[in-house]
């Protein structure tokens, strides 16, 4: 934690004066807050107060506009007379509707899973204690992140519902009209996979684990930076290429998205990485190949009942039998239907990070050696 700047004190101010109406009598004074250090998130402020928090979440596909600001109000106190202009919640947070495996994995992570009374594309969710909690009836299943059951949510009535939001998405239809509070996850466009893990640190303010969200992220820290040291002293830099093409299109990491800066943290050069995106940019099949047919590695996630082979990888699209790693049998695939992907990696990039210095720099010694479990593949396997 560290005092805030006289421009952020000044700022804070303002925006409560304003939120307060200019002409009210009533206007409470208050003290300077204590800003958050967040060291990696370029989206995310969040700012103590005595009896609340502010936390802002910058737009990040227009970083010069706010995407929403929460006011997080401990529910053991009253609710303060005036609050600045934002989306009140009453923290902790008891019964949320989870759009996300990604979330969902965390919260039952800092062991508060309990707070989640539904979730949509239930499908999607390698968590077995969601799949329990929606067999015994404690969680309901609110079909797809795209056309949720509207009725079910009512039903549901939960405090807030955590989805993703996407650029020029013009709104959340129906359940902008719920009066729900909506929190958008927008942890997924940050520009590193630190950044990304970070927000932990607003969720676990969300569900009145703070101290422990802090904790995990020091430990998530700690690791991911040793194991980039111990990059840092390979002297060779493999070339990679990401992922699979999806009808006409590639969707290939932009070159400052988590999985472009994961290769070039761990010591290999991610052939896209002069792309400006942080998300995924859509790609002819020619323009890929022209750049990456000669890749040293090939990386993919993939999910379908069998698992993939280079046969059924050749039968999908014969055009991927073109490229050196098909050739040469470098092709590593993530079969996110069986393994915890989605659910561990946004917020251990240090795990994935393992998973590709063990793929690209076998050669070297894993600082964390003597731990059996860091020396296999966690998520990605041999095809």
């Amino acid at each position: 934690m560290k005092r805030n700047s006289l421009l952020s004190v000044c700022c804070s101010a303002l925006l409560l004066f304003a939120s307060c109406g200019g002409g009210s009598r009533g206007v409470a004074l208050f003290q300077a807050g204590d800003t958050l250090d967040l060291a990696y998130a370029r989206h995310l402020s969040v700012v103590d107060y005595d009896s609340f928090s502010v936390a802002t979440l910058r737009n990040p596909w227009d970083t010069t506009r706010i995407l929403h600001r929460y006011i997080l109000v401990p529910s053991h106190k009253p609710q303060p007379l005036h609050l600045p202009e934002g989306t009140l919640l009453r923290t902790p947070l008891s019964r949320t509707l989870v759009f996300t495996s990604v979330h969902a994995g965390l919260m039952n992570e800092l062991q508060v899973g309990e707070a989640i009374c539904g979730v949509c594309d239930l499908d999607y969710m390698a968590l077995e204690t969601i799949h329990k909690g929606v067999a015994e009836g404690r969680i309901i299943d609110c079909g797809s992140s795209m056309a949720p059951d509207i009725e079910h949510i009512i039903t549901l009535a939960p405090e807030a519902i955590l989805l993703s939001p996407f650029e020029n998405s013009g709104g959340y239809g129906r359940l902008d009209q719920l009066g729900i509070p909506l929190i958008e996850c927008a942890d997924y466009m940050e520009t590193s996979p630190l950044g990304r893990a970070e927000w932990m640190r607003f969720y676990g303010r969300l569900f009145g684990c703070g101290r422990q969200a802090d904790s995990l992220f020091a430990a998530v820290e700690t690791h991911y930076l040793s194991l980039k040291q111990w990059a840092s002293t390979a002297t060779t830099r493999p070339t990679v290429l990401l992922e699979l093409k999806s009808h006409s299109a590639w969707y290939m990491p932009g070159g400052q998205s988590t999985s472009g800066i994961l290769c070039r943290d761990a010591g290999a050069d991610y052939l896209f990485a002069d792309d400006p995106h942080s998300g995924s940019v859509p790609l002819a099949f020619e323009s890929v190949y022209a750049r990456a047919s000669e890749a040293d590695f090939w990386l993919f996630k993939y999910n379908r009942p069998q698992r993939m082979t280079y046969d059924a990888l050749k039968a999908d699209f014969a055009g991927y039998a073109k490229f050196r790693p098909f050739r040469e049998r470098r092709i590593y695939a993530c079969h996110t239907g069986i393994t915890p992907f989605y659910e561990e990696t946004p917020f251990h990039p240090d795990l994935l990070l393992n998973d590709y210095l063990l793929i690209f720099h076998p050669e070297l010694k894993n600082p964390d050696s003597e731990i059996a479990e860091a020396k296999r593949l966690r998520y990605f396997c041999p095809l």
